[in-house]
């Protein structure tokens, strides 16, 4: 990862941001319904915030579909917490206001971060705000897909394992996709929420809060709704 020049006013680094993104911005990229369905959303995944940073907690057996080589990892867990982030922040052990400028302003390496859990949600994150989304089947598989999609493979298409997780049983995995201030941890977040087919529009989404407002509007009828215009 890159780091900023003190010697450069903040507007010449912003402007950098702005014309590298077209080539790296958008991966790991939202999955669309190829065939849209009329089926009732029956499947539950659930959505922690931790304050700055909001990850989605799956099944997990319905990953281990996808991704086998996680339950040999976690072959206790029945849920996964997954999150998406700079590596280099995400892994610091000492958060500094480098690390947060690099991460905010410089198209930086991605980790994905693993923690493999028993039990009820709520109950392992009790102090977090902890909400359930009801997806179709074939939104939970939409979702697993993109989750998938944000771990970067080796030769053999294995995820690769960088570095001991913050909590818990967790495991940081290298990345796909390039975190920046446009590209954060909970457009992540909300990209696959988007995927699972999720009312949620990820380019207005750049707080957990936001992330979690959408999914309180997301559960009321359309005339209750109100639009969001601008990033939260």
């Amino acid at each position: 990862m890159g780091r900023l020049n003190p010697l450069i006013p903040m507007k010449h680094h912003l402007y950098l941001l702005l014309i590298t993104l077209p080539g790296c911005a958008t991966l790991p990229h939202a999955i669309s319904a190829s065939n849209p369905t009329n089926k009732i959303p029956d499947q539950h995944v659930h959505v922690a915030s931790h304050g700055w940073h909001a990850g989605i907690i799956v099944n997990g057996n319905k990953l281990n579909r996808r991704m086998p080589s996680l339950a040999d990892r976690f072959p206790k867990a029945e849920f996964y917490e997954i999150g998406w982030g700079d590596a280099g922040f995400y892994q610091a052990d000492k958060i500094t206001a480098t690390l947060t400028l690099n991460a905010v302003f410089l198209p930086s390496d991605t980790v994905v971060h693993v923690v493999g859990f028993e039990g009820n949600p709520a109950m392992y994150f009790p102090t977090s705000e902890v909400r359930s989304v009801f997806l179709t089947d074939e939104g939970m598989e939409r979702l697993c897909e993109f989750i998938e999609s944000s771990f970067a493979k080796d030769q053999a298409g294995e995820p690769i394992r960088s570095s001991v997780g913050l909590y818990g049983d967790s495991q940081f995995y290298q990345g796909e996709g390039k975190y920046h201030l446009l590209n954060g941890c909970n457009k992540w977040t909300a990209k696959a929420l988007c995927s699972g087919g999720v009312a949620i529009n990820p380019a207005l989404i750049i707080t957990s809060a936001s992330v979690m407002d959408e999914i309180r509007l997301s559960a009321e009828p359309p005339t209750q709704r109100v639009k969001r215009k601008r990033p939260r």
